[in-house]
């Protein structure tokens, strides 16, 4: 398994060992022995599992205040997205700074997106399926979200006229947007994320 860091502390690209033949493929998705040996330390219990049936479905950006703040792991089953990560903990050196990473069927590659990261994605292939662990349950109250197209935030989304939902669509600014108070950089040790 190699584990890439990218420009946001804690957001990392995963890529697992793929074997393949003429039968297909095999991977490992998830090993808690292998991520522990990177320092990558979540209790994930629970998975989600998404299809968008069309091209350019924007869903995001979400994230779940504390004490009810969640660790994603990512993946793509069939099809492709942009999946994004934008840091909204207050107080971080790239507060408002966000990453976008290509994940497929093909390259078999997983997104990080650690706690105190607002998350969302746009399909470019139809009937693409995204499966996600999580390491807290899903909060309705502390379910929040920031507008996709934040112009502070600039995300350079590859559809321009994405198909959204109606709570997608109204989500506010992430200057408007409810957001955990202060970012503590032992807050970060503790998930795993240093």
């Amino acid at each position: 398994m190699n584990v890439i860091d990218t420009k946001l502390h804690g957001v990392k690209i995963i890529e697992p060992v793929v074997f393949q033949d003429n039968r297909g493929f095999f991977m490992e998705s998830y090993n808690l022995d292998r991520f522990k040996e990177h320092g990558l330390n979540f209790d994930f219990i629970q998975d989600n599992h998404s299809l968008s049936i069309e091209k350019d479905v924007i869903r995001g950006l979400h994230y779940q205040l504390n004490p009810m703040a969640q660790t994603k792991l990512v993946r793509v089953i069939t099809g492709a997205i942009y999946d994004v990560a934008v840091d909204i903990r207050q107080g971080s050196p790239t507060f408002g700074q966000w990453v976008g990473i290509m994940l497929s069927e093909e390259n078999h590659r997983m997104l990080v997106v650690p706690k105190g990261f607002a998350h969302g994605f746009c399909t470019l292939k139809e009937n693409t399926h995204v499966q996600y662990k999580v390491d807290d349950y899903y909060s309705a109250e502390n379910d929040k979200g920031i507008l996709w197209n934040d112009p502070a935030l600039g995300i350079d989304w590859p559809a321009s006229n994405p198909i959204l939902s109606e709570k997608d669509a109204k989500q506010p600014l992430l200057k408007d947007a409810e957001i955990n108070s202060q970012y503590q950089a032992k807050e970060s040790a503790d998930h795993g994320v240093l």
